[in-house]
């Protein structure tokens, strides 16, 4: 079985594949004061939970954004596993060719997104991802990273919202029942959801208008669903798209399975 990590700022999000086949899947937080040794008992004891030996992972792939956990991922991966893991990264063989200024400066996720949303349909495609940050990665017809776009995210702009204004407290964010509130919570609910809609919107036309054609849109993180209910451009929605980009990344790595670097 093949173990796909995906570091983030906030959570890091692990998957358990067969073949094609996500059997299982965890979110923990993102704790970068946590040991390997702590990592390694926590994934120790997911791998029993789920009725597996850890002698059964015989692959493991990681997409880490947040540098000070490098060591203490591959620690955790030797710990448990007893292997090294595929770090996704500079040199790794991902298959789509990046047209930006500095190959280097692109987020690993947003490389990993873009190849397992350019699968689904080989056209056009920008993923919008809600993450930590709110990004959109834009893939031409051939198969090749354009670039993006990278706002903050709808999580940091509630934390920006409470903490520089005396009055206003936190929420939870749902979809409220209409854009004009009557209260100050409908009111904070609406311009967050309608103005993040709004955004996702406008941005994808915009990108539109520019690339002379349309794309294929999906979406992914935690807002997805929430957002993607109500935006018109959004096609689909998966929660797992970047488990799915390691686990293709992770055959386009082994011998044989090429199809060019990034």
């Amino acid at each position: 079985m093949l173990l796909a990590i995906d570091v983030g700022n906030t959570h890091t999000v692990l998957g358990l594949f067969e073949g094609p086949t996500l059997r299982r899947h965890w979110r923990l937080q993102t704790d970068r004061g946590r040991t390997s040794d702590e990592y390694s008992a926590t994934l120790w004891n997911l791998t029993r939970m789920a009725g597996l030996d850890p002698a059964d992972i015989d692959g493991i792939i990681v997409c880490n954004v947040v540098p000070p956990m490098q060591q203490t991922v591959e620690a955790m991966c030797r710990e448990t596993y007893g292997r090294s893991p595929i770090v996704v990264g500079p040199g790794t063989r991902s298959g789509m060719p990046i047209l930006y200024d500095n190959p280097r400066e692109v987020g690993a996720d947003r490389i990993v997104n873009a190849v397992a949303a350019y699968e689904r349909r080989h056209a056009a495609t920008v993923v919008v991802d809600f993450g930590t940050a709110t990004t959109f990665d834009v893939v031409s017809g051939r198969g090749e990273y354009l670039g993006g776009v990278i706002a903050p995210g709808v999580g940091i702009s509630l934390e920006a919202l409470f903490a520089r204004t005396a009055k206003l407290h936190p929420i939870e964010l749902i979809p409220p029942p209409k854009v004009v509130g009557r209260n100050t919570v409908h009111a904070i609910q609406a311009g967050v959801f309608f103005g993040y809609v709004a955004m996702v919107d406008g941005v994808v036309d915009r990108i539109a208008e520019e690339q002379g054609e349309r794309s294929f849109v999906i979406a992914t993180g935690g807002f997805a669903s929430m957002i993607g209910g109500t935006s018109r451009v959004i096609e689909e929605v998966d929660e797992f798209l970047t488990l799915e980009g390691l686990r293709l990344i992770y055959l386009r790595n082994q011998e044989g399975g090429g199809h060019g670097r990034s």
